[in-house]
């Protein structure tokens, strides 16, 4: 046999068979894990997991972004949502709650054909958003800010020093890695991190908060399209020969595309595995449901309609954190501003607590509700901060600040916080100096329409 040439020790890992271009391999049950080092950790790319990241990266800190997924933007993209809502206050032209990314999204999708649009009440302004150009504006500007991603990863074990987590064993198909980091941004939506870290969580108690199923159908007739009174009545009347379960159908239509988002559905979203997977295929089973209803019913809008896309599982509320505070109902109703406050909205009381339907107390558009930093943080943990839909409230008061609006603001004051936290504990930093940081989400108000419709 010839002795091996140069390049054979140069790249060993290439060597193999001439002929066919492959190797044989085996897994090493030795190998270590990969680690990784950070200033912040944020887990979670949704809303609040993108603002928090990006926010942290212009205050010049080193940041890892890990999601279970393998692509960025949460829900807020695989579930395709589709509105931002809670971004604005109440009335038809009301002034916008919350900047920072909101600013660039809302900048960069609108001068896109097509990707926004502004609904102007009758309640509040909601901007319809193309999931698409969304997702693309995630990862450009992820890149851009030299944030380093990690995809596809789910945590194994998460390592705590007393109050403070050292670092996240997390596990993908390519193998293990270990983030360690001075602070830790929890942006998973089911407080999968204080959880896993063995923080105290809050589960609902016997009241099911129901998720939904979007679906996006195509080539429809925009101007035959029924009225919200006129789906809702006609699902009362025939949601039970349909096998609907939820009877207080959205339709979103973004004009000039010929596409609607539909939330027409009401799945369970248990946190047992199996369960989970269970209702996951149960909710496009109802989505068919609700397609095909609108074809038979709305012809004159639906007839051609084609689904485009299913959705994610969308999923509201599941489990959260045990803050320093719990956000109230009564604190939302009557406006009450704490003084730790970091993010503001006036969404309604939205809660998903039956198949059929849902509450939705609506609030005037002089009314402002406020978001505690004591709601972000666990109470058992020092260098851990909530931001999303897993932050401390109780049932009532998480369904009005789970949106993305507010999303955004706490997940900027996260990354603020533990900038301002540094190596120190997020419970002794200064909230006069967060707060002059955030003033823009708890003091501006302006709305300057002309340029952004």
């Amino acid at each position: 046999m010839g002795a091996a040439s140069a390049a054979d020790h140069e790249h060993p890992e290439t060597q193999g068979d001439p002929e066919t271009g492959t190797r044989t391999v085996r897994r090493n049950p030795n190998a270590r894990a990969q680690r990784m080092g950070c200033d912040i950790c944020v887990v979670g790319s949704g809303a609040a997991g993108i603002s928090a990241a990006l926010e942290a990266a212009k205050l010049g800190r080193k940041v890892v972004l890990v999601d279970g997924l393998p692509s960025l933007g949460g829900q807020a993209v695989n579930s395709i949502i589709g509105t931002y809502c809670g971004l604005y206050s109440n009335g038809t032209h009301g002034y916008q709650f919350t900047h920072g990314i909101a600013d660039d999204i809302l900048r960069d999708l609108g001068a896109q054909d097509k990707a926004l649009f502004y609904r102007h009440g009758p309640i509040t302004t909601v901007v319809y958003y193309d999931e698409i150009a969304l997702s693309r504006w995630v990862e450009t500007n992820v890149e851009k800010a030299g944030i380093t991603v990690l995809l596809g990863a789910i945590m194994r074990n998460v390592e705590r020093d007393g109050r403070r987590i050292k670092s996240l064993e997390l596990v993908t198909r390519y193998g293990d890695v270990i983030v360690e980091a001075t602070g830790f941004v929890d942006a998973t939506g089911d407080a999968a991190l204080a959880f896993q870290a063995g923080f105290e969580c809050r589960e609902s108690a016997g009241h099911p908060v129901y998720g939904t199923q979007m679906v996006v159908v195509e080539n429809i007739d925009e101007e035959a399209h029924p009225t919200r009174d006129e789906m809702r009545l006609r699902m009362e009347e025939k949601g039970d020969e349909y096998g609907l379960l939820r009877r207080n159908a959205v339709s979103f239509v973004i004009p000039g595309r010929r596409i609607a988002a539909l939330n027409m559905t009401h799945t369970e979203t248990p946190l047992e595995p199996l369960a989970m997977s269970k209702s996951a295929l149960s909710g496009k089973n109802q989505a068919d449901l609700a397609v095909r209803f609108l074809r038979e019913q709305f012809p004159a809008c639906f007839r051609q309609a084609k689904v485009r896309a299913y959705g994610m599982p969308g999923i509201r509320q599941t489990r959260w954190i045990a803050g320093r505070h719990q956000l109230t109902l009564d604190e939302v109703r009557s406006g009450h501003r704490h003084h730790d406050a970091i993010g503001r909205t006036a969404w309604p009381v939205e809660l998903h607590d039956t198949d059929k339907g849902y509450v939705w107390q609506s609030f005037p558009p002089e009314h402002v509700h406020y978001v505690p930093l004591g709601s972000l943080i666990p109470h058992e943990g020092d260098n851990l901060i909530a931001a999303g839909r897993c932050i401390d409230a109780d049932l009532a008061a998480l369904s009005s600040v789970r949106v993305m609006g507010p999303c955004m603001a706490m997940g900027a004051a996260a990354a603020h916080a533990l900038d301002l936290a540094g190596s120190g504990s997020v419970n002794q930093i200064d909230i006069g100096s967060l707060q002059k940081r955030l003033s823009d989400n708890l003091d501006r108000q302006d709305a300057p329409w002309e340029i952004r419709v």
